[in-house]
């Protein structure tokens, strides 16, 4: 036994590779098979089985990398997490809506390649480049989630993930569901990333956003989380990671089938979701007038004012 450890330390250590810095951090490329063919080399043979109990014993473990590393960091990180922790429990207190907002990966309808195992009799057999020509169409789920009552509302587009759609996405559900849940409701406080169809830097999403508050009567308070973390809005870990779970695996044939999976994503915890198709087209390319501009009724915050405000009814 102690002359298997040492020729099995003397095989892993001659194809090992690591952090510099940080000892924990190293791997080997060998598979078990090739370190079992090596230890035989060196006279103690033994089966690939047996090599996975050794690199268990020894501390290696297959894992996968988890993309957490952020790519920069904001100097207005830790004010508006603060900000926004303070403004989610006003609301809260007074009993007005939440959402977190957000757009998922727009993906390709046909027979496209999707990570993930399915348990099947046959395998099935899709396209060998995701030439999005080929496709039969698109779907671009755009997902609102109420933390609260720890629902999911999730329209899934076939067009754009445009400002309009998102805006759209956000009426259709204050109609159906939240004039219904919060009747007596004065504001929205609107959770959402910095950029895409909802972007702190333009003013396009602005401006549709004052058409739907005119439109409902109920001003939207909007706070945006920093630059690079997209990560901490409640919808990716309470809502999306639960969507990706349930379509993990099945080719997208068609908007019917994913509207299906998703419908039925669920957690012990109680989340429920509602899933609608949104066949609208929306026009991409859009410009804001400057008179536009001059007549938003934006109020900004002094507290990083380009992160957080109201858009409220036009008098």
């Amino acid at each position: 036994m102690p002359q298997l450890w040492e020729n099995f330390h003397a095989v892993v250590a001659g194809h090992t590779a690591g952090s510099p810095v940080q000892e924990e951090l190293t791997w080997t490329h060998l598979s078990t098979t090739a370190i079992s063919e090596q230890l035989a080399a060196w006279g103690t043979r033994v089966s690939p089985s047996v090599v996975e109990q050794l690199l268990d014993a020894d501390g290696y473990h297959r894992r996968k990398a988890q993309k957490v590393v952020p790519l920069g960091q904001s100097q207005d990180r830790d004010t508006q997490f603060r900000n926004i922790e303070r403004l989610v429990q006003q609301y809260h207190d007074r009993g007005d809506p939440v959402l977190s907002m957000d757009t998922k990966k727009r993906e390709l309808i046909g027979l496209f390649y999707r990570d993930g195992r399915l348990w099947v009799r046959r395998t099935q057999q899709v396209y060998d480049h995701d030439f999005p020509s080929s496709s039969e169409g698109v779907v671009i789920p755009h997902g609102l989630y109420d933390g609260r009552l720890n629902r999911g509302y999730v329209h899934l587009g076939t067009s754009h993930d445009t400002s309009a759609f998102a805006c759209d996405c956000l009426g259709d559900w204050w109609r159906r569901f939240g004039s219904v849940q919060y009747p007596g409701a004065k504001s929205l406080l609107l959770l959402c990333d910095g950029g895409g169809s909802n972007s702190a830097s333009t003013y396009l999403f602005k401006a549709d956003l004052q058409g739907l508050v005119n439109d409902l009567g109920l001003a939207v308070r909007v706070a945006h989380y920093p630059p690079y973390c997209s990560k901490y809005n409640p919808i990716e870990h309470r809502l999306f990671c639960h969507l990706s779970r349930a379509c993990r695996g099945v080719i997208f044939t068609g908007v019917g089938l994913v509207r299906e999976l998703m419908g039925a994503a669920r957690t012990r915890t109680g989340l429920r979701v509602v899933v609608d198709i949104v066949d609208q087209v929306y026009e991409t390319g859009r410009k804001v007038s400057e008179e536009v501009k001059a007549g938003l009724h934006v109020l900004r915050d002094a507290v990083l004012p380009k992160l957080n405000y109201r858009v409220c009814p036009q008098p």
